[in-house]
């Protein structure tokens, strides 16, 4: 009988290690600048419990989101950038673009690895559907929840009044909204006898500022009337976001409670950047595709992360949580369900959770978009160092970000260096690429006429369907330049002389290829090429 008991007691053991629960938290409106744990910030938030992450997590420096809440939420669930879904606004208001129910989901993909085996819940803020009709409350179970539990649109006039859909049933409720999210998903969590994963998604800080209930912030000296509000929309702003840990708090200590903290991967975010009225920096805030409507605090901590305590460089979406969570509960051949219609953005963070790698993309992507356009909609994408921005209104910004965060500098106001020069026709050669249609490359940026460079290349039409030219910096002499396909095999070798090489695709399928050379301290260069 001992021994029977020691057994048992250890299969429980190892079962309750072995089992893998994911929590994505995400807070409303909330950049990196009032965290004091990034290093931007000026003013800060107190927030004790998301600090706690960091002992068991990773801290990712360079996460990009989208500027508005909807199309964050939709990059996220489907791993799909915005051009794809079609959602590139917030949604609310009639004619609003939508989230299509026929994407391939989280949720929807969880239950195909693995039919009634993981739990699956989305607790809080919805704002991917307009609230009318009533039907439409039925669409977080439809994309593959279990359960359904908060707010459906956007805005809480009230955090105190507010509609409340529980698996398609309206009904009001006068509790605390944040304080109400976190009780179901506590209450959600403490049922749960196997594997799951909950969407979290927090109301606050999102406006409308307000003063939270006493207990849940320090700052006892506010009123609360409007006439306050209005001027001090900070102090408010910093009450919300100090009421959001407090209650952040109290899930984590239920999860030690329920012997469930350490199976529990939990991955913290914010949506987008601040709202303007609390911005700190003088550049674009929520909203806008500059670094202050799209870099957000980004944490995943948790037992899956190898040697924890860490800070990452790496440049990510917070699309790629999509194929991130997926991977965290074992599911690595997602990709064989994806519908060749629906191709998807997402790439898997898992080599920087594991500590086997320091990056898993070179550029990282955001936009926005309205219907009719305004001032401001456009798209942008970053490598390590720059970040080009194209507004809809054909007007472009080009930034050194590595060392201009703030984006003060725009370097197509004055002459560009060569290296500007070189990460200019990268970056525009590369939206060009993704968006397959246009040209996002400024004819009056060229590479000519420059000295003291590295070799570089510039592709042009990429994707093509015929004539590719390779446009490089530097004149060649009996350069070989090597076309392979995706598994290394060589298709061609060319040798040339000159600046401008130009060849027909002949008889190379619609593929990817990589095109090698050497630049000149023998260092193998690769770009990528795309056969239509």
């Amino acid at each position: 009988m001992k021994h029977l008991f020691t057994f048992l007691f250890f299969f429980v053991v190892i079962n309750s290690y072995a089992q893998r629960n994911v929590i994505l938290i995400i807070a409303d409106d909330l950049g990196t600048d009032y965290c004091g744990f990034y290093e931007n910030h000026l003013d800060t938030c107190n927030m004790p419990n998301v600090r706690r992450l960091l002992s068991k997590g990773v801290r990712f420096k360079n996460a990009w989101s989208n500027p508005l809440c909807s199309p964050t939420r939709a990059g996220i669930l489907t791993g799909r950038y915005s051009f794809r879904t079609g959602v590139g606004n917030a949604v609310g208001g009639a004619g609003s673009a939508v989230l299509d129910t026929s994407e391939v989901t989280i949720p929807r993909l969880l239950n195909i690895y693995k039919p009634n085996g993981i739990a699956k819940a989305n607790i809080g803020k919805w704002h991917l559907h307009l609230s009318t009709p009533n039907s439409n409350y039925n669409f977080p179970n439809i994309l593959g929840y279990d359960r359904y539990e908060g707010s459906f649109s956007g805005v809480l006039s009230s955090f105190t009044n507010w509609t409340k859909i529980t698996n398609g049933v309206a009904a009001n409720n006068t509790n605390y909204a944040t304080t109400e999210t976190a009780n179901n998903a506590i209450a959600w969590v403490k049922t749960q006898n196997k594997p799951f994963f909950l969407w979290l998604a927090f109301n606050a800080p999102h406006s409308p500022f307000h003063l939270p209930p006493a207990g849940l912030h320090p700052y006892n000296s506010l009123s609360g009337t409007a006439a306050d509000i209005n001027a001090n929309p900070k102090l408010y702003f910093k009450a919300a976001v100090e009421a959001l840990d407090h209650e952040i708090g109290r899930l984590f200590d239920s999860l030690q409670a329920f012997q469930k903290l350490d199976s529990t991967d939990i991955i913290f975010i914010g949506d987008n950047g601040n709202d303007a009225k609390v911005a700190q920096n003088t550049g674009g805030a929520k909203g806008s595709v500059y670094q202050e409507g799209v870099n957000v605090p980004f944490i995943i901590s948790g037992p899956s992360i190898v040697n924890p305590i860490r800070s990452s460089e790496a440049l990510v979406n917070t699309h790629d949580l999509f194929a991130t969570i997926l991977e965290l509960f074992g599911y690595t051949n997602w990709a064989t369900q994806i519908p060749a219609n629906k191709p998807i953005d997402s790439k898997s963070l898992l080599p920087i959770i594991k500590n086997t790698a320091i990056d898993i993309r070179p550029w990282v992507f955001t936009e926005v978009f309205k219907v009719p356009t305004v001032a401001g909609d456009g798209k942008a994408m970053r490598n390590k160092d720059y970040k080009l921005i194209d507004f809809d209104n054909g007007t472009q910004k080009f930034y050194k970000v590595v060392t201009d965060p703030l984006e003060n500098t725009d370097l197509l106001l004055g002459t560009l260096s060569a290296e500007a020069i070189v990460n200019y026709n990268y970056l525009c050669n590369e939206m060009t690429a993704l968006i397959g249609s246009g040209s996002f490359c400024n004819s009056s940026v060229r590479i000519t006429g420059i000295e003291n460079v590295n070799q570089s290349i510039v592709i042009f039409p990429n994707p093509s369907n015929s004539i590719i030219t390779f446009d490089f910096s530097l004149e060649q002499t009996n350069t070989a330049i090597k076309i392979t396909n995706i598994l290394g095999q060589e298709i061609k070798t060319i040798t040339f002389t000159g600046k401008q090489l130009t060849i027909d695709k002949g008889n190379m399928k619609a593929d990817i290829y990589f095109v090698q050379f050497k630049d000149e301290k023998d260092n193998i260069v690769n770009k990528k090429i795309i056969i239509q």
